[in-house]
């Protein structure tokens, strides 16, 4: 019975109903959040990197130091440890950088997606609403609250 409504739509023409819309946009929500969050725990993690290093500059190359590798604590050498972090701190910036540009592509993908399906949002579109008049042929808009 689902699919007959399915196929009546399509027949029609009249595109996915208020429900899809909502729903995928919150989908395109949920991953922007995913990656906001990644972003921010490998940002904790760089200035993690960068206190490490700048305390370990200050201290003299041969002595012992202690890195938690894989959740195993391990003895070095700050002489052996410090390189190492040096490189991970370069990888983490390109990193972020990547992480950035896939943050701001998903910005756009959820603006086009509002723009394409007309979502409002209560509170924040309806003051922009008031000082503009809507025409009659807007009824395909989908409010977000």
């Amino acid at each position: 019975m689902a699919s007959d409504t399915k196929k009546n739509k399509q027949k029609t023409g009249k595109g996915p109903d208020p429900q899809e819309i909502i729903a995928g946009f919150h989908t395109l929500r949920a991953e922007q959040r995913t990656l906001i969050s990644k972003l921010s725990e490998f940002e904790q993690d760089l200035n993690e990197h960068k206190m490490v290093i700048e305390t370990l500059k200050n201290v003299n190359e041969d002595r012992k130091c202690y890195r938690l590798v894989g959740g195993v604590l391990t003895e070095r050498r700050v002489k052996d440890v410090l390189p190492v972090l040096l490189t991970n701190q370069e990888k983490l910036l390109k990193f972020i950088e990547k992480m950035d540009e896939q943050l701001a592509k998903k910005g756009q993908e959820i603006n086009e997606y509002r723009e394409k399906f007309n979502i409002k949002f209560r509170g924040l579109d309806n003051a922009k609403q008031e000082d503009k008049e809507v025409p009659e042929s807007s009824r395909g808009n989908v409010l977000v609250s």
